[in-house]
């Protein structure tokens, strides 16, 4: 029987999952679009509003958009009476103009009525506290009164739009969290998880050193509640349990859906953003079809592509595959009036070009219209408050048309990279249960960061610098794999077990190189302090130990200067006493008492080097001391060789030429010499030779596509 043409229509759009051929991240064009909410209109706007909004997507060559995931009040507006014809109108309109749409499951807001029913299921928080009805993702998914109305919900949306083309996909929840969920039931869960982990209180009792203050637990009925504990390898624990909650609830909700939705249609989840430390992105991305993240960025003065860059590193790491970003900032973002920041003409555009350059398949934007009411007023869409076109429309709209224009040209890029950093959630918790500063608090930012997260991401933006491509590694694997690079990047591995060490160890004796941070190899799994001198199982490969550290109440210079830094040769924060065995000093600091002790090595181990810092570098000697590593494993570097605000990123389009972005964040016009073999400018069409000089506008890029086949780029050492 021949399928209706709408039907036909999506699968060109996205590769099905049944497709021999590719992954369902796969896509004939760049998927463009933005979050919308037909029920959040102000009711005076009346039906055809919905209509006027299609138009204007059409128009700005949106081709998808995401729906429904915080709607269950309004798709059940009564305990068992469901609701979709508002839905069903506008997905007709959507549909009916060729565009397409992604429906959410809406679990992750409950509807007022079920609170009511059911008070119990609000999440209690770790010490207790009144909870209440308000906020979103307030409930303790766990509970099986809970699961039975999101089943039933989960079951009548996806049975609805089964057979429906215009649908092509289904998100999991929300951004889902743990949500602080303390309940009986929770922390009756945990203790039937640590009986699995350690079978013998008396395990548990050696593993944590309960009988430190005479805390040692002899039944397992005995066991304390989490509220009040002050033990970091109880806190480390609670921490994984809250972890593997989210990732068995998307996995029950993902087998759920599937066992309902169409065979085409795909099921992806969007991450609240890279590296939360309450989620386990690695371990649910096996669970989806296509990993999603959402990725609101700094404007104006203050973005310069990194935040983009490392989110979508993170992301496409995942599953080594392209992904989407189902939200990114459409104007202005915050949950007040504070920060209200429109960004520059063109950086819009350049944000989508950012993302697809790191591997994004999908760019959606949050949201389309503006909210007129609710603690999101401030959140921005692609429409202001007005509900009429304006600066930033006509500009998503040109970038709309250029994206129809390119085509497959820029779908599926594969991006190769010789650097990974190793990426650990439990060294991120331990820090903060035993954190080595003080940080100060302040409302949401994209970029805001403290301890392990402000080295990752420091470390990250040095590479960016440096215009060198990452990708990134789970600590959690066992399996991991560090062969396939030429440098592994190791911020603060502060808990880790001795097999993971011991692969470090092994990979810088096969001939890799290490860059390493303070605080690494301190303590064990449990984040107990190990019982040998640090860097314990490390020694030998880094070629020093310790016995004291001292926290830096000023920051203190490195002797001589030796990376040239001038006014920014500085440490700060912490600093480990290194004492020298085969390892060579390449900084010492530089001061009375604490200048008799190394702050920089490096050893060379079997055929790789193992580079370390024993304290907290500024941002610019960290990015002499990346560079140094970069040219010390032969890792190139070309950040000297354009402007200080250009940024390149290579990937391999599917015909196996490299294509070579080259943006300019800057609010001034950059002139270089195109640095690679003869390309074409895929946006403006212009031939480009290698030596030519060229000029990027402000906040504009270039496209280059080399001309002849390179073949993917290998991996390996």
């Amino acid at each position: 029987m021949a399928r209706p043409a709408a039907f036909l229509l999506a699968l060109t759009m996205v590769t099905t999952a049944t497709s021999a051929a590719a992954p369902p991240s796969q896509v004939t064009q760049i998927l463009y679009g933005a979050s919308y909410y037909s029920e959040y209109l102000p009711s005076e706007l009346g039906a055809g509003r919905v209509q006027t909004d299609v138009s204007l997507m059409k128009s700005a060559g949106i081709n998808v958009v995401r729906m429904g995931e915080s709607s269950w009040g309004s798709f059940e507006p009564a305990d068992g009476h469901f609701d979709f014809a508002w839905m069903d109108r506008t997905v007709a309109a959507l549909g009916k103009a060729g565009i397409r749409v992604i429906l959410g499951t809406p679990t992750y807001s409950m509807p007022p009525w079920l609170a009511s029913a059911h008070p119990e299921l609000y999440a209690q928080p770790l010490g207790g506290g009144a909870v209440g009805y308000g906020m979103r993702q307030n409930m303790n998914f766990d509970d099986p009164v809970f699961r039975r109305y999101a089943e039933r919900m989960i079951r009548e949306l996806v049975s609805h739009y089964r057979n429906n083309p215009t649908v092509i996909g289904w998100q999991l929840d929300n951004e889902t969290g743990p949500n602080g969920a303390a309940n009986p039931g929770v922390f009756a869960g945990f203790v039937r998880h640590l009986q699995a982990k350690f079978a013998t209180t008396e395990a548990l009792d050696r593993a944590w050193f309960l009988n430190y203050w005479g805390q040692a637990i002899h039944d397992w009925s005995d066991m304390p509640r989490p509220d009040f504990t002050v033990s970091p390898s109880y806190k480390l624990e609670w921490a994984r349990f809250q972890r593997s909650r989210v990732t068995a609830y998307l996995a029950w909700q993902g087998s759920l859906v599937r066992s309902f939705a169409r065979a085409d249609q795909i099921v992806l989840h969007d991450f609240a953003s890279a590296m939360r430390t309450d989620v386990d992105e690695f371990a649910i991305a096996p669970q989806l079809d296509v990993v999603g993240i959402n990725v609101y960025h700094e404007t104006q003065e203050r973005m310069d592509g990194q935040w983009q860059a490392m989110q979508g590193d993170y992301a496409r790491s995942l599953k080594h595959l392209n992904y989407f970003v189902t939200e990114t900032s459409a104007q202005t973002i915050g949950w007040n009036s504070s920060g209200q920041f429109p960004p520059y003409d063109g950086q819009l555009r350049l944000d989508v070009y950012a993302n697809v350059a790191s591997g994004a398949n999908m760019l959606l934007y949050w949201h389309w219209t503006s909210l007129h009411a609710g603690l999101e007023t401030y959140w921005k869409g692609v429409l202001g408050h007005d509900l009429e076109p304006g600066r930033a429309y006509q500009e998503i709209a040109r970038t709309g048309a250029e994206l129809q224009r390119l085509g497959p040209a820029i779908a599926n890029l594969q991006v190769h990279n010789e650097v990974a950093i190793l990426y650990s959630a439990d060294s991120s918790n331990a820090l903060n249960f035993m954190p080595y500063k003080k940080s100060a608090g302040g409302d949401w930012r994209p970029e805001q960061t403290s301890g392990y997260g402000s080295t990752v991401k420091q470390l990250h933006r040095a590479l960016y610098q440096a215009d060198v491509g990452v990708d990134f590694l789970s600590a959690d694997d066992p399996k991991v794999d560090f062969s396939r690079y030429r440098l592994v990047v190791v911020p603060s591995l502060y808990v880790a077990g001795d097999p993971l060490l011991g692969q470090l160890a092994s990979y810088v004796k096969a001939g890799g190189h290490v860059l390493m941070t303070f605080k690494s190899g301190f303590t064990n799994e449990n984040s107990a302090v190990r019982w040998q001198r640090s860097p314990g199982p490390l020694a030998a490969a880094a070629g020093f130990t310790y016995q004291e550290f001292s926290s830096l109440a000023q920051p203190l210079r490195l002797r001589g200067d030796p990376y040239q830094a001038a006014e920014h040769n500085r440490v700060s924060d912490w600093a480990e006493f290194l004492q020298l065995g085969t390892a060579k000093a390449l900084a010492w600091y530089d001061d009375p008492v604490v200048g008799r002790w190394a702050a920089i090595t490096r050893n060379d181990y079997g055929k790789g080097s193992l580079t370390y810092e024993g304290t907290a570098l500024s941002d610019e000697l960290q990015f002499a001391v990346v560079r140094d590593v970069l040219r010390t494993s032969g890792v190139a570097d070309s950040s000297s060789s354009i402007p200080v605000a250009v940024r390149t990123r290579t990937a391999i389009d599917s015909e196996g030429r490299a294509l070579h972005f080259l943006m300019n964040f800057a609010s001034q016009p950059a002139r270089l010499t195109y640095p690679g073999p003869a390309a074409e400018d895929l946006l403006s069409g212009r031939s480009l030779a290698a030596g030519q000089a060229v000029e990027i506008g402000p906040w504009d890029l270039l496209i280059a596509r080399d001309s002849s086949s390179a073949g993917p780029k290998s991996k390996k050492r």
